[in-house]
């Protein structure tokens, strides 16, 4: 059973989380070695910065033509003997899978990871139908042991540490009390998921690109479980958003070469298996999902962000994510990536999501096609301003700021006042006023003079 969490402002939501310190820590250091290693693999590349330039020249030609390239890709693939379905939304996507399970009287489905399946709520659709749904991947299948959502879109999993992984394969799976060791727990799991693979009536993937000249499609994993539900059922149903589709099949060597280095600091995922049709005998369907993605294209200021290929390069880097968690963000996709995609959704219910970011570029500086993330962050908060989404106090601050930084004059009394007032007041004093985030940092030294002071007597020397 997939599980969603309750919206919640993101501060409040990352609040709860940080509650841990243990966990936040960890939790930041995990993530930080992840972004190294896609540093260090980057490096290993000459031409590193040449092919997210051309990757993202891809992307860009892709999009200007979406509607052609989906319909090749359509032709072709129906040539290739695959079923192509069209969903306008979560919740035609979700039928037609409950359509076809029970086209072929299956009862039992295994599922690779997909972030479009849990965008649609996919398993408890069809849990709720009757249909038991054991996701294959291993950090998908402990959050769905767990009954909770994936917190990263590549490590599901990574707000546990092996400990609570320990007790909850003891209570599910029956493995000793106490063990922590990674490798018995994984040898659990595999044990218990290949039952799972054996009596699978239908196999459920994602996919991670889509050739429109050959009507064939690619998916990238590590432990070579979609391999498995794809080739055991006799029946192959792929989920993909519309936004997924590439032009040519000699495109792939450039999104293949920046996926795994950009997502776990690979040179490239251990499987990355491609499918041109049914098994014989067999059937496969491919359903092109909307679900909002048209009126997104609509917003060219925005459209860039569908060129993203999932990789969470973003998510690894960014210091508010890495220390607030996945579920303080409250949607299927957390993190940068999730800031500029949520709000489409719907600004009121994720008006705190472009403000849950410092701004500092680094998820855009890592970006394997080069979205401009820390931009369209900033153009929600503008949106959302102008639309009074916002609430009257952050509009207010944000106006009298913004009043500050115009006025020359303005600003450099305000400064001289901040200074005067913070040499005045104990750094404790400072930090309470400041609240939590205040209480975590030490404060510099006040300077006597402002940088414009130290300006002005430079030039006269």
């Amino acid at each position: 059973m997939s599980a969603s969490l309750p919206p919640a402002p993101h501060p409040d939501a990352a609040r709860a989380f940080l509650k841990n310190p243990g966990r936040a820590r960890w939790h930041d250091q995990a993530l930080w070695v992840v972004r190294e290693k896609r540093d260090r693999s980057a490096l290993q590349v000459e031409e590193w910065e040449a092919l997210r330039e051309h990757a993202s020249q891809i992307k860009a030609h892709t999009l200007s033509r979406l509607p052609d390239y989906l319909e090749q890709f359509e032709a072709n693939a129906t040539a290739n003997g695959i079923q192509v379905h069209w969903a306008k939304d979560a919740a035609e996507h979700n039928r037609i899978v409950l359509d076809i399970v029970k086209q072929h009287q299956a009862t039992q489905v295994v599922k690779s990871k997909s972030m479009l399946t849990e965008e649609c709520g996919l398993n408890p659709f069809l849990e709720q139908n009757g249909i038991q749904v054991v996701d294959t991947d291993l950090g998908e299948r402990i959050v769905q042991l767990a009954k909770e959502p994936p917190s990263h879109i590549v490590l599901p999993a990574i707000h546990k540490n092996r400990r609570e992984v320990g007790e909850l394969f003891h209570e599910k799976l029956g493995t000793p009390a106490g063990e922590t060791d990674p490798n018995r727990l994984t040898e659990a799991a595999r044990h218990h998921l290949r039952n799972k693979f054996l009596g699978g009536q239908v196999g459920i993937t994602g996919v991670n690109f889509a050739v429109a000249e050959s009507g064939g499609f690619v998916i990238c994993t590590n432990e070579g479980n979609a391999d498995l539900g794809a080739a055991l059922p006799s029946v192959h149903i792929a989920s993909m958003g519309l936004e997924k589709v590439i032009p040519r099949t000699e495109d792939l060597s450039v999104f293949l070469r920046l996926l795994a280095r950009s997502a776990t600091g690979q040179p490239i995922t251990t499987y990355s298996s491609h499918f041109w049709g049914p098994q014989p005998g067999g059937a496969m369907h491919v359903i092109l999902v909307d679900n909002g993605r048209t009126q997104h294209y609509a917003m060219p200021e925005f459209r860039r962000s569908l060129s993203c290929i999932r990789c969470g390069a973003c998510m690894n880097t960014c210091p508010v994510y890495r220390r607030s968690g996945g579920f303080s963000y409250r949607y299927v996709v957390p993190g940068p990536i999730g800031i500029v995609l949520s709000p489409h959704r719907s600004q009121e219910k994720y008006k705190s999501h472009p403000f849950a970011s410092s701004l500092c570029g680094s998820c855009s500086a890592v970006c394997p096609v080069k979205i401009n993330l820390h931009e369209q962050m900033l153009l929600w908060r503008e949106k959302m301003h102008d639309g009074k989404v916002v609430s009257p106090a952050k509009r207010w601050a944000m106006q009298a700021t913004s009043w500050v930084f115009r006025i020359p004059s303005l600003y450099v009394w305000s400064g001289n006042l901040m200074r005067w007032g913070m040499r005045l007041l104990p750094p404790k004093v400072i930090q309470k006023i400041s609240g939590p985030w205040g209480k975590q940092r030490d404060l510099p030294p006040m300077p006597a003079r402002s940088f414009r002071q130290q300006w002005s007597e430079k030039g006269r020397t």
